[in-house]
């Protein structure tokens, strides 16, 4: 047999044991809870690990089919849309505003250090992008697909060296944001706003709401109206030449029902929907790291490892000496520090789950979550293309000559 196929009901059942092992490991592990890593992070690169020895030793490769992977994305987003009332939208404008514009410095920045790292390794300055924006805070859809432009190009191997970076940038991300977030709450002494920790995370006041069939029927009738019409909505930007990400279109449509629902004196259950989110979040970046194929990434990894260890001082340096500061040296501050870190360095979902797991112990900031996925979903994507592009045109990247050449 040379390869076994993992589809549909499979995919779930393997995601859940892979957080059923992550959260036994995380109670055996004390330093992993300490420092507020994901089980998904610990279960899903342990299985990683299981596969590519399996792989490695002559065995059949297993093989994942990702398709409800991604429905889980935007039913998460879906939730994450209802929380947003447009009173407390307008209460993080200035925030969210600030932290784009960090944003934008911190590619930069990230990028400047991939070229420099590129040129003291003796490799063309172009690879130097992607040890940076392109795969880190690009992640690997951008890593893709920059790097068959740059192979194209000719560049060699830029597109593997691309997926490298961005699978073990998703790993550094899920694994220093927690740790990060951590050391700012106990050093300063931070605890969240009276205001959320009385109620839910989400501003929801629900838990006196039984449950019941109709309950279940109405949470489950919301999601699914936001995902098609987030559908419909997408289909029709891109006819008009917008591309914009699925989950963002449905998150947009959830922000609109949940504000006319409230107008309406008929409030969503935020309880409900924080508890759906959190298991599709979960299962979602289960399925994410349990997939990440490790083998083919072997014969790289202890230059990519260098690479993302300065990478990653890097990073902590912005976040702790730039988004703590401008985002108010807060509880809040805080958690968008380890949100940021998942954003910098893997995805939107790493970022979330780093800030869940660090509310989940110290309490809920409604700020972050804010703030966070909608500069993840949009802004990183839009800036990171305008970043990209301006190294491209820099003469330092035209004129230097390509390996062998």
């Amino acid at each position: 047999m040379d390869s076994i196929q993992v589809t549909g009901a499979d995919i779930v059942i393997v995601a859940i044991a892979v957080l059923w092992v992550g959260n036994w490991i995380t109670s055996l592990v004390p330093l992993l809870s300490k420092y507020s890593i994901p089980i998904a992070v610990t279960g899903g690169l342990l299985c990683s690990l299981i596969v590519a020895a399996v792989d490695a030793f002559g065995g059949p490769r297993i093989v994942f089919d990702m398709t409800l992977r991604d429905t889980l994305l935007m039913v998460f987003f879906t939730t994450i849309g209802v929380s947003a009332k447009f009173s407390r939208l307008a209460a993080g404008g200035k925030a969210l505003g600030l932290l784009v514009v960090c944003a934008a410095v911190f590619l930069v920045v990230q990028d400047i250090t991939g070229v420099l790292l590129a040129s003291a390794f003796g490799a063309h300055p172009g690879y130097g992008l992607f040890a940076g924006s392109v795969s880190l805070a690009g992640g690997h859809g951008t890593a893709i697909a920059w790097g068959k432009e740059a192979t194209a190009a000719g560049l060699p191997n830029a597109d593997v060296a691309g997926i490298a970076f961005a699978t073990f940038g998703l790993i550094a991300g899920g694994i220093v944001g927690g740790p990060i977030a951590e050391w700012l709450i106990k050093r300063n002494n931070l605890e969240p706003a009276s205001s959320e920790s009385d109620g839910a995370a989400n501003g929801g006041t629900d838990e006196s709401e039984p449950y019941s069939l109709a309950l279940a029927l109405r949470v489950m009738l919301v999601i699914a109206v936001c995902l098609s019409l987030g559908e419909v909505i997408n289909r029709w930007l891109f006819h008009n030449d917008i591309k914009l990400p699925g989950f963002l279109t449905a998150m947009a449509v959830a922000i609109v029902i949940t504000n006319i629902a409230d107008r309406s004196g008929r409030p969503l259950p935020a309880i409900a929907f924080e508890k759906i989110g959190e298991i599709s979040l979960q299962l979602f970046l289960a399925m994410s790291l349990m997939t990440m194929d490790l083998s083919s990434l072997a014969e790289s990894f202890g230059l990519i490892s260098v690479v993302l260890m300065i990478q990653i001082v890097v990073i902590t340096l912005f976040a702790v000496l730039v988004i703590f500061r401008i985002m108010g040296r807060d509880y809040d501050a805080a958690v968008i520090v380890g949100g940021f870190c998942g954003l910098g360095m893997g995805a939107t979902p790493v970022a979330i789950a780093n800030m869940s797991a660090v509310t989940r112990k110290y309490g809920p900031s409604f700020k972050a979550f804010l703030v966070i996925p909608l500069v993840g979903a949009f802004f990183v994507d839009l800036l990171n293309a305008l970043v990209i592009k301006f190294f491209i045109s820099l003469p330092l990247l035209q004129q230097a000559p390509l390996p062998g050449g």
